[in-house]
């Protein structure tokens, strides 16, 4: 046997055992309902977009100029500057995009998490 190939024993390679199986599941039909967007409230003196979040939203859904999908996580942001402040309050529940940096505020159809404790 050439140097650098081993020898598997298991039997036959998984993409031969699962090769027969549909990779859809038919038990689910497609939505009807429109995906909710987004949709941007402001936008900053330096370009950063502040957006307004939609229910169970934990990622962001900024596309980027080639559309790629930034989904990085929301964290809350405690710490905004005053530009920040002036637009939307001092004691405003602001969240931010980890990567691309994009402002979000919280959805009015949910519960406000103010009342939770940071550390």
């Amino acid at each position: 046997m050439p140097a650098g190939i081993r020898s598997y024993r298991h039997g036959p390679s998984l993409k031969l055992l699962y090769s027969g199986f549909p990779m859809a599941n038919p038990k689910y039909a497609v939505s009807d309902k429109p995906v909710p967007v987004s949709e941007l409230v402001a936008t900053l003196s330096d370009g950063t977009k502040v957006k307004r979040r939609i229910p169970r939203m934990r990622a962001c859904n900024e596309k980027d100029a080639k559309g790629k999908l930034c989904a990085g996580h929301l964290k809350r942001w405690y710490f905004f500057g005053d530009e920040v402040k002036q637009k939307l309050g001092a004691g405003a529940e602001v969240y931010r995009c980890e990567h691309c940096k994009t402002l979000y505020l919280p959805n009015p159809e949910e519960e406000p998490r103010t009342g939770t404790l940071s550390f």
